[in-house]
């Protein structure tokens, strides 16, 4: 870092010893492909400049012999030397990704927050929703995607006319599903949406673990929050006049599951060419999973903790083999039972976090935890996870070698009042540090 400190001399030193080195190693890789009369000519010249940096010789003699060697180098280093700059790239990337691979395989993971079950502890994806005329340009734009990873949405009106929305029976807003690309390069799961204005179709395309906040943003940026979407989607639909309906494939793969769709009118009009929706879906926080905690000491109730649900059986049908991260709540033999809004452990309110206090007494926002969680999907129909594991009144007992896992976003988090308890064997570690996106929460994990 300080050589440019260094006298001539001293820098002529520290550049023999790195050509010595070049040497060293086309001695030991390529010994048995050089000829005799190769290996005299190298062992004679790297011994001729070692011999000049052993009596200090001044810094003109040291040029000589390392010149003398690198003539040498270039009839014998094949491609160790001269080495290519895409061979030295080459080399680096792999270096690299051994080292990654290392750290991600035995001590830190990156880990990105999916979903808002666990906010306002950790965020997953959010939307911000921006008036009319008051949408970013592309400056702002691309300074929202560095500094957020804010990905910006615009829907325009492609005619004049009245504004439908699709709903299912149930006045969710209608979606079909396929297979996405993240970035244009990670396999994700993405929702597609279809508003209908003066008979012509416009589409928008949202991750799917976006669905939650999905509706959120039809009822700002469509109803501005009054009425409600829902309650305009429920007066429309209760009216006399018949609706118009169609059907959707939801679910593509070796299951399609095809849905009657209802357009409902909310009373808003467009003219071709009005923004309708402008948002921008700002990324879940990206952090580091610790994974090596765990190794040596048990997780302690109220840590936030990562695991994988490969094998949850009421999990994996749906999810598969991923990793959720939920704070722990109790370990082998707790009895736990929720008195809304707040939580207890054997008898007692829950300690060992300041999210447990904090949903108990609903403070900021933390909405509390309760017994009924967000709306799942069973086939063709919508129930709320209710009556499971956690029924109002009721109590469970953790059973041995395993871990009961809550969000700290209660009402929306499937968690193990739904699908059951975490083996502690697939407990993979603990939240160590969100690297981004760079707001507030940037720093050590709650």
């Amino acid at each position: 870092m300080f050589s440019f400190l260094y006298s001539q001399e001293k820098k002529m030193r520290q550049n023999a010893e790195n050509w010595l080195e070049v040497a060293d190693r086309v001695r030991h890789f390529r010994r048995d492909l050089l000829t005799d009369t190769q290996n005299q000519k190298l062992t004679t010249a790297a011994g001729e400049l070692r011999l000049r940096l052993k009596h200090k010789a001044d810094a003109g003699m040291i040029k000589l012999s390392i010149e003398a060697l690198e003539r040498v180098l270039r009839d014998t280093g094949g491609r160790i030397y001269p080495a290519s700059s895409l061979v030295e790239n080459v080399e680096f990337f792999l270096v690299a990704a051994i080292v990654i691979l290392g750290l991600r395989a035995y001590y830190v993971q990156p880990f990105k927050i999916p979903t808002n079950s666990m906010w306002p502890s950790y965020y997953g994806m959010t939307a911000e929703v921006f008036k009319p005329g008051q949408e970013p340009g592309f400056l702002r734009k691309a300074a929202r995607l560095i500094g957020l990873g804010a990905s910006n949405y615009t829907v325009t009106a492609p005619a004049d006319g009245e504004v439908l929305i699709p709903v299912f029976g149930d006045l969710r807003p209608a979606f079909s599903e396929r297979s996405g690309r993240s970035l244009g390069v990670f396999p994700t799961l993405m929702r597609d949406y279809t508003l209908m204005v003066g008979g012509e179709p416009v589409k928008i395309s949202v991750p799917a673990d976006f669905q939650g906040e999905f509706d959120q943003v039809l009822n700002e940026a469509l109803m501005g929050n009054s009425p409600s979407l829902y309650a305009a989607l429920k007066d429309a639909a209760t009216r006399a006049q018949p609706l118009e309906r169609s059907t959707i494939i939801v679910r593509g793969g070796a299951h399609p599951v095809e849905q009657t769709v209802y357009w409902i009118p909310i009373g808003k009009k467009a003219r071709r060419g009005d923004i309708l929706l402008s948002f921008d879906i700002l990324t879940g926080d990206l952090l580091f999973v610790d994974r090596l905690s765990y190794n040596f000491i048990q997780p302690k109730v109220g840590s936030g903790f990562v695991f994988r649900t490969g094998n949850i059986e009421n999990l994996k049908a749906d999810e598969g083999d991923k990793y959720f991260v939920k704070r722990l709540v109790g370990g082998p033999g707790d009895v736990l039972e929720i008195k809304a809004p707040a939580l207890y452990r054997n008898g007692q309110p829950i300690e060992g976090s300041e999210a447990f206090g904090k949903n108990a007494r609903k403070e900021g926002k933390y909405p509390g935890y309760t017994n009924t969680g967000p709306a799942v999907a069973s086939g063709t129909d919508r129930q709320l996870i209710s009556d499971g594991l956690m029924p109002v009144g009721g109590k469970v007992t953790v059973p041995a070698n395993s871990f009961f896992a809550l969000g700290d976003n209660s009402p929306r988090s499937k968690d193990s009042r739904y699908w059951g308890f975490v083996p502690e064997k697939d407990v993979v570690g603990r939240p160590l540090f969100i690297y981004y996106p760079l707001t507030s929460r940037w720093g050590p994990a709650r």
